[in-house]
C-alpha cells in the first residue's frame, strides 16, 4: 500500500513539474521580456479584452498602447489608440520608419483606429 501511495505521488510530481514547465514556456510575458532582449518584434495583447493595454516591443523597446473603444460605421469598435513607451532614454536611434512600422502593425489588429503617440514620440512625427 506504501509503495502504491508513494508511486502515486511520484506520478503527481512529475504532472506538476511538467505543467508548471509548458506554463513557463508558452507565458506571452516572459516570450515579450525574450523579443526586448534580442531586439525582435512582439505583440502582446488581449484583443477581447478593450480595457487591457497591449505591449509592443521593437528594437529592444518596450511601447505601451491603451485601447479605447467607439462607433464605427457599424459596430462598436477600438477606435482610438495612444502609444508611449516605458522608457524614453532607450528611444535612441528610432526614426520616422520604425514608428511607421509599428503604426501598420498596430493597425492590423486595430484597423479602424486612430492613433496617438505621446511625448517625446510625437515630436518627432510632428517635425
Amino acid at each position: 500500500m506504501i509503495v502504491f501511495v508513494l508511486r502515486l505521488l511520484i506520478f503527481i510530481a512529475i504532472i506538476a513539474i511538467i505543467y508548471t514547465g509548458y506554463k513557463y514556456i508558452v507565458n506571452p510575458k516572459r516570450k515579450l521580456e525574450l523579443a526586448q532582449e534580442k531586439k525582435h518584434f512582439y505583440f502582446h495583447d488581449d484583443p477581447d479584452n478593450v480595457k487591457k493595454n497591449f505591449l509592443l516591443t521593437y528594437k529592444g523597446i518596450l511601447f505601451e498602447g491603451e485601447k479605447y473603444l467607439g462607433t464605427t460605421e457599424n459596430s462598436f469598435d477600438v477606435v482610438s489608440i495612444s502609444v508611449w513607451v516605458k522608457q524614453p532614454e532607450r528611444l535612441k536611434g528610432i526614426d520616422r520608419q520604425d514608428l511607421y512600422f509599428i503604426e501598420k502593425e498596430i493597425l492590423i489588429r486595430y484597423p479602424h483606429a486612430t492613433i496617438e503617440w505621446k511625448n517625446p514620440i510625437n515630436q518627432l512625427l510632428l517635425q
